[in-house]
């Protein structure tokens, strides 16, 4: 075949169907061009979709389990603390600061660690966060004082779980482009199986070793596990070209991405509140401190068990709208059984219904945050979204508490689940109105890509399409600033119509 002439040149005015051939055949060429060059160019990067990422997302499971899982299972300390009286003269309201304390110290600490993933590479920070963990239960493992909690289970708790968290958060979606929700939902659901285990396991370990060799187990147990899992990850920061600063400035100034915030401000303000508050709870109806550490354990079950199929839906049904869904529904979850929750079954009931969607912000951060601003922003805008849960993550149960009527009324937490019902629902509505925008950008870029493919010789490929895996009706890039300025995707009626407008996003 290859010995054959040229017949196409000999013939050209008659071979039109011939040159249509020879426009797709260049046209391949040019793709097989641009695929070849991709190794070479950050930008135009194709997620491998698998292989090496599923070891990533393993290992990140297992940070997850020791170090947000282990952070659940404050809950059962917290119950312990209050029932037992173990530091005097502290209130319940400075313990309820220890538990947000080492969350809000997580997020502090995100803009050092993104600084140095920048400077010196992923390992520095998670190993960093490996040594602070260790370190802060062997420190209350010695506590004889209140402020000495206050230091090791929550500041140098939280240091240590911010490393880990910001040096593994971003590692995942690197890795995948049709299965980023999957992924993301199985790394996830490490923090419930954590938080299952740990509750059990503290709740055992406590009243059978006491409480100061049960934080030395919880040491070695997370530095062994840590260690390994850290030093194992692998990112892809210098293949996808990510900007990898703390702080990127022209972010705050779209409305869509400071909704996001607003989504994660509220969604803590619940997701504190209730993860926090519900051992405790169980002792307002009558139930033992044992029967609240099963309680808080099976929350931590439906959040390992349900995470990984909300991440799998939602890459078949739209990552903002599983998010706004799930996050409107722990809200309405809230309303309708944990407000009526009296006994131990309707309260185990509502644990494992209420585990798989009050988790997930964590399940859909990533992967939604995407969406919205692309792959290339992702780290800096993960970096300002965990400085900006700040302060809800260190308020949450102290404000729950507050909030708390007195042990002799009839139902001293109705005024919490109220509360945690409200900053779900309200959550919701926030991202609800960014499904609203992302709804009028896509409309806006299918519009422009038909519009340049009929006037164009050859087919327009979109980049960012290839470097995602994704189809047009699923996700694609934000569109750039001259088409925005034509096109004001803010205008009310316009988000509007995108918010009561079916479409996967």
């Amino acid at each position: 075949m290859s010995d054959n002439p040229p017949i196409d040149v000999v013939h050209a005015p008659e071979a039109t169907a011939e040159d249509q051939q020879n426009v797709k055949k260049e046209t391949g060429t040019l793709d097989e061009q641009n695929d070849a060059s991709r190794q070479t160019k950050p930008n135009e990067d194709v997620p491998p979709d698998g292989g090496y990422g599923w070891v990533c997302v393993a290992c990140v499971f297992w940070i997850n389990a020791h170090t947000w899982g282990v952070n659940s299972s404050y809950g059962v300390f917290l119950s312990y603390y209050l029932s037992h009286n173990v530091f005097p003269n502290t209130s319940a309201l400075e313990y309820a600061f220890t538990g947000g304390l080492s969350i809000s110290c997580a997020m502090l600490v995100a803009p050092l660690a993104t600084y140095l993933i920048n400077k010196f590479g992923t390992h520095l920070s998670l190993n960093l966060g490996v040594f602070f963990e260790a370190i802060s239960f062997i420190g209350a493992s010695f506590a004889t004082k209140t402020w000495h909690i206050f230091l090791s289970q929550g500041a140098c708790f939280g240091f240590g779980m911010g490393f880990l968290f910001v040096g593994s958060i971003g590692i995942a979606p690197q890795w995948f482009s049709r299965r980023r929700g999957v992924a993301n939902g199985i790394t996830a659901a490490g923090s419930g199986i954590g938080g299952l285990m740990y509750s059990l396991a503290t709740g055992a370990m406590i009243p059978r070793l006491g409480l100061a060799w049960a934080f030395r187990v919880l040491a070695i147990v997370c530095f062994t596990v840590n260690v390994v899992a850290a030093n194992l990850l692998r990112d892809r920061n210098k293949a996808i070209g990510s900007r990898v600063v703390a702080f990127h400035a022209p972010l705050f100034k779209r409305p869509e991405f400071l909704l996001y915030l607003g989504w994660g401000i509220l969604s803590m303000l619940g997701y504190v509140a209730l993860l926090f508050s519900l051992a405790n709870f169980a002792l307002s109806v009558g139930l033992s401190s044992h029967q609240g550490s099963i309680v808080s354990a099976l929350l931590n079950l439906g959040q390992g068990l349900g995470r990984p199929f909300v991440g799998l839906f939602s890459d078949q049904v739209g990552r903002i709208n599983m998010a706004a869904f799930l996050t409107f529904l722990c809200g309405f979850f809230c309303f309708v059984i944990w407000i009526f929750a009296t006994n131990m079954g309707v309260l185990c009931f509502f644990a494992i219904i209420v585990g798989p969607v009050a988790g997930t912000y964590w399940a859909t951060v990533s992967p939604v945050l995407a969406e919205i601003i692309g792959l290339k922003d992702l780290p800096s805008g993960l970096s300002i979204t965990w400085i900006t849960l700040v302060p809800p993550t260190t308020v949450a149960e102290a404000i729950a508490l507050t909030l708390r009527s007195s042990p002799q009324s009839k139902s001293p937490y109705l005024r919490v689940q109220i509360f945690t019902a409200c900053m779900y629902i309200g959550a919701a509505a926030c991202l609800w109105l960014v499904r609203g925008w992302k709804v009028r950008e896509l409309a806006s870029i299918e519009q422009k890509t038909t519009t340049t493919t009929t006037t164009s010789t050859y087919p327009v490929t979109n980049p960012t399409e290839k470097e995602t895996g994704l189809t047009p009706d699923h996700t694609t890039p934000p569109i750039s600033p001259e088409d925005t300025s034509k096109v004001n995707l803010w205008d009310p009626l316009t988000v509007w119509q995108g918010m009561l407008s079916w479409k996967r996003v």
